[in-house]
């Protein structure tokens, strides 16, 4: 399973207790903050895209879309998202549960500006109920991100 991964990943940094399981589902942002307590766009969302059929990952805030412009400015493409069969094979993770932890290699992982606003975010650990709390700056360690960028839109 998913989670284990992201468990064993966590315990190198001795901070797999920090990962929070549910009974109920958090696969979407507005169940992911029912289920932490939290506003919806706390929620750090894993969003998959394919760029020169290449995996990435862009982590973005719960409130936060994907501004077409944005994204054709920042990757020299079009956003297409990988559909919900290739998400787990290319990522390593099933859609409900993506994160920037524990994932297949040569998965870039890109954050957004729109986290910055936060002192902490939610992001899940690879099973559709599961979250830890992060701060920024731990979100930035433990993704092994690759840059920030401004993709989105909607979320001022």
């Amino acid at each position: 399973m998913s989670i284990e991964k992201v468990r064993e990943y966590f315990k190198n940094y001795n901070m797999e207790e920090r990962i929070q399981e549910f009974e109920e589902s958090s696969a979407t942002v507005e169940l992911a903050a029912k289920a932490v307590n939290c506003e919806p766009k706390r929620i750090a969302k894993t969003l998959s895209f394919k760029v020169e059929d290449k995996p990435i990952l862009i982590v973005v805030a719960g409130d936060a879309k994907i501004d077409n412009a944005k994204y054709k400015s920042e990757f020299s493409k079009k956003a297409k998202m990988l559909t919900y069969e290739e998400v787990e094979e290319l990522i390593g993770h099933s859609v409900g549960g993506v994160c920037p932890f524990a994932i297949n290699d040569g998965v870039t992982v890109y954050l957004d500006e729109s986290l910055k606003r936060f002192k902490t975010v939610y992001p899940a650990c690879g099973s559709g109920n599961s979250a830890i709390e992060l701060t920024i700056e731990e979100l930035e360690k433990y993704s092994n991100f690759y840059k920030w960028v401004n993709v989105c839109k909607e979320w001022f």
